[in-house]
Parts: structure tokens; sequence; C-alpha cells
């Protein structure tokens, strides 16, 4: 793919985008922050499954599509919002993003039934749409290559900790003051965090097709020179292995968290708030697990080139498989032990593997690239995954589903490890470009 951006007419001196130092961290934590209440407002519904399902009598598989509706509504509208990030802005996509979640979030505490109540998870899912590959984006910019994934790893650790602040706050809340109250309370910091990250600052975006990249490019370019890039994506072979791998890892660790606070109240004969309480435990376990396979990963990159694959691929192998042991010994001490193993590991994929999505694609395509990536996670991963497990559940019973769900993880460690031999060639490949500061 082309790196050209015309360099004529450069007014004054050329002033670099700067990577690390202050500025970096602040936009990294602020970038944490989204993220930590993208989940919040994402996840707190499963919380609030055993109280929704009491308030108008739904199934377990209209709660699931609670879920599902986020994931649709994200998938269809990810690709146009990641175009407008990398062709536009990404300070001010994340900031409007922010808002329009939040301010979905708390429509939600509005609901009169369940019908609205799943319109306004939609408008949940669509604000949140465009984040995930915008953050990446800034991420890789803001930081050396050297330093990628952890970086990412420990903006990566937000999300479930958002997950577990929600399964805590809505677990309380529900408890002692309504469900609805949880919605609304959620919601309100994402509004403050989209001002203050109005005034952080970018990079020029990148242009595609003109011939030097220099100060003064600007975002406006041809089409044709755009989509022929965006054609170009899906020419990288090691993009579809993690693209396909991450989807099915999202088809374990969705339904799990999504479910397991009904499950440990069903089965484990815990109240909503003390299921919610032990369910946010596991998941903030991710806090390390998350940064921790990004480390390694970067660590493991002095000796082989194709570390970010190979790690992803041995933490999705073992998440699967401790799984598969905690719900082979449900009822035995040794439950707790595997989930929590499972917490550690089950999202230690992610920063490798957002990691090695940015190193072999073009810097003025990479919220396009990761944004691919989310629509696959969705379209099929988390869309019919909750469903799935909800409708097997009506049948058989949960503990039963549930048995289905570490499968998709063994096929995700498969994926990441075929998927190796072709980043290699693929991060070769790639165009060098200078980044200029706004």
């Amino acid at each position: 793919m082309s790196s050209k951006i015309n360099n004529s007419n450069t007014p004054g001196p050329v002033n670099l985008y700067q990577t690390g130092g202050k500025r970096a961290y602040v936009i990294l934590i602020l970038l944490c922050l989204c993220y930590l209440f993208d989940y919040t407002d994402r996840m707190i519904v499963a919380s609030l499954f055993p109280f929704i399902k009491k308030t108008w009598a739904v199934n377990d598989m209209q709660l699931g599509s609670l879920q599902t509706v986020v994931s649709i509504f994200m998938a269809i509208m990810v690709l146009p919002l990641s175009l407008v990030v990398d062709r536009w802005s990404r300070r001010k996509m994340v900031s409007l993003m922010v808002l329009f979640w939040s301010l979905a979030t708390i429509a939600c505490a509005f609901a009169n039934n369940f019908e609205q109540l799943l319109v306004a998870r939609a408008f949940t899912g669509l604000g949140e749409a465009g984040y995930a590959p915008a953050a990446v984006a800034i991420i890789a910019a803001s930081f050396p290559q050297e330093s990628r994934a952890k970086m990412t790893g420990i903006w990566d650790a937000f999300a479930p900790v958002g997950a577990g602040v929600g399964f805590l706050v809505g677990g309380y809340v529900g408890m002692h003051y309504g469900w609805q109250h949880a919605f609304g309370l959620v919601g309100i910091p994402g509004i403050l965090l989209a001002i203050a990250f109005w005034f952080t600052h970018d990079y020029k975006t990148v242009s595609l097709t003109d011939e030097k990249n220099k100060a003064d490019s600007i975002s406006s370019i041809d089409t044709k020179g755009l989509w022929s890039n965006v054609a170009g994506l899906f020419k990288i072979p090691s993009l579809w292995f993690v693209y396909l791998a991450f989807a099915m890892n999202m088809a374990v660790s969705t339904p799990i968290m999504l479910w397991l606070p009904t499950y440990l109240n069903r089965f484990h004969g815990m109240n909503e708030q003390v299921a919610s309480t032990a369910t946010g435990g596991i998941a903030l376990l991710v806090l390390v697990g998350a940064p921790l396979g990004g480390y390694l990963a970067d660590r493991w990159l002095s000796v082989r080139q194709d570390s970010r694959m190979i790690m992803s691929g041995i933490t999705s192998l073992i998440s699967a498989a401790m799984l598969v042991c905690a719900f082979m010994f449900p009822q035995s001490g040794s439950f707790w032990v595997f989930i929590l193993l499972f917490g550690i590991f089950s999202l230690a994929f992610l920063a490798p593997g957002a990691a090695a999505i940015q190193d072999v694609v073009h810097p003025g395509l990479r919220a396009l690239a990761y944004g691919i990536c989310v629509v696959c996670q969705h379209l099929l991963g988390n869309s019919w995954s909750p469903m799935l497990i909800g409708d097997i559940s009506d049948h058989v019973g949960l503990e039963k589903a549930l048995l289905i769900t570490p499968v998709f993880g063994f096929i995700a460690a498969i994926l990441f490890f075929a998927g190796a031999k072709w980043y290699s060639r693929d991060i070769g490949r790639v165009s060098r470009v200078v980044l200029y500061s706004e």
C-alpha cells in the first residue's frame, strides 16, 4: 500500500508528532478511562438480568438479545466510523462517540418496556462502534513500536475493569435502588470524559495517495486511491487469521462474563449482588492478564519476530483449557481455581493481537484495520454467542450451555498459530511513514 503524501507548500518548520513523553501518557490515561466506561455501560446489563427478568418476565434468549443488539449495531457502524476516524480526526471522533454511548446508556434508565430497552441498547452499540479502532490508532502513533503491545495491553486491561465496575455497580444498585438507576449512574462519567478528550492532541491525517509525507498533508484525498488502499487490507493474509481468532475468543469471553452472574445465582446459590461481585472480581483479574500478554510478547519480540501471534495463541489455549476444567468440576473447590485462571488468561491475547494488526498495515489505515477486526468480533463472535447460550439454556439448562464455549477458544489458538507464518512476511511489506502534529 502506498505511503506517498503531498509535500508541497510547507508553511514553516516541520512539526513532528512526538512519540512517548508526558503528553502520550495523558492521552493513554484518558483512553483507558473511556474504555473503562465503554465496558461498564456495555456489560452492566449482565448483572441486571435477574432484575429485568422479574420485571418483564422475559426468557433467557431475550436477555441475551440485550447484548446481541449492541454487537450487531457495532458491527454495522464500525467500518464507516473507522473511515471517518482515519480520514478526519481521531480526537474528535473519540469525544463524540463517548458522548453518544453515554447518553444512550442513560436512556436505558427511562425504558418503560423491554422493546424500549432493546432500542436504547442498540444506540449504545452505535456509539461504541468506532471507539476501539480510534483508540488503537492513537496508541500506535503515540508510542514507539517496541512498546506498542505493552501500552495496548494497559489500555486493554481497562475493558474488563469496566466490566467489573458494571457488575459491582449493577448488582448493588439493582438490589437496593432499582435496576433503572444503575444505567443512569454509569452513564454520567462518560459525558465528562467526552469533554476532556476533545482538548487532547492528535496527529495530522495521513494521506494515502500523494507524493511525500510532510507536515502540510491534508485529509481530503482521492476516493479511488482510498478504496484501493482499503482493498489492500484484504490482501494481507495474517490479518484474517487474527480477525477470525479474535472473533472466536469473543465467542468465549462475552457469553461467559454475560451469563456468569446468572449462573452463580442459579447454581451456586448466590444472591444477585454477591454473584455480580464475584463476577466483577474475576473480570478484574484481566488487570494481570491483559498487560502481561502484551509485556511478554514485547519481551519475546527480540527472540522471534512472530512472538505476538504465538503469545496470543498460547494464552487462548490456556484460557480455553481452564474453562473446560472449571465446568467439568462445577461443585468442587477447584472450580474457583480454574475460573480465576480463566479470568487471568481470557483476554491476554488482546494486546499482542491488536499490536500485530497495527504492525502489518499502513499508518493511514490503522483505525480501519482494527475496525474490520471489531466487525469480525461482533458479527462472527459476539452477535450470536450470547443468544445461542441463552437459547440452549432455555432447553437444557445454563450449566450445560456454557460447556460449549471453550471449543471456540481452541479454534482461536489454532488460528493464531497458523497465522504466525504469514505475519513475518507481511510485516516486511509495510511502508514506513512519518507522522506530524496538527
